[in-house]
């Protein structure tokens, strides 16, 4: 199955924009519409796609993207580090999901990879972004001595235990 993903590197924040087995040139450009309309639809101003130099994207593509007035911008050959923002979600998705999840289908792949999204935006924190998590606010400050002593934490379970949230009860 392929996967077509962004992710924005200034916060970190995870777009699934579909998966199929085959990806043709149809469906490759449906999804770089699909990713301006949600891009418009959310107010944010993308200036630049860096993406590799996979053959699978057609010529259409960029030219969506550029009608966007999105810039595409081709990673160099051999240079992983140059995407190296998605290379590593790419590594976190597969590590944490894909490796402790026997995928039945594309609807199966679709539904995993959308509570990672979730999960990976609003729970997950991001070193590089000082611990903050894309989607959400970063927590308060625990302050009160006695908090500490009496320490009520909750675990959110997600995809039958694969994924885990944790957080102070209020």
């Amino acid at each position: 199955m392929y996967v077509l993903a962004v992710i924005e590197h200034r916060t970190r924040r995870i777009r699934i924009l579909g998966a199929t087995a085959h990806p043709t040139a149809s469906w490759m450009t449906q999804a770089a519409r699909n990713m301006v309309m949600n891009l418009e639809d959310v107010g944010c101003q993308a200036g630049w796609l860096v993406r590799d130099r996979d053959g699978e994207y057609p010529d259409l593509f960029d030219a969506v993207l550029a009608d966007a007035g999105i810039k595409t911008v081709l990673t160099g050959v051999g240079m992983p580090r140059m995407n190296g923002v998605m290379e590593r979600w790419m590594l976190a998705c597969r590590r944490e999901l894909l490796d402790r999840t026997l995928v039945l289908n594309q609807r199966h792949l679709l539904h995993a990879l959308r509570e990672f999204e979730i999960f990976y935006n609003r729970h997950r924190p991001h070193q590089s972004i000082t611990n903050a998590r894309p989607c959400a606010p970063p927590p308060p400050p625990i302050t009160d001595p006695d908090q500490i002593a009496r320490l009520d934490v909750r675990r959110r379970q997600r995809l039958s235990g694969i994924l885990n949230e944790y957080e102070h009860r209020a």
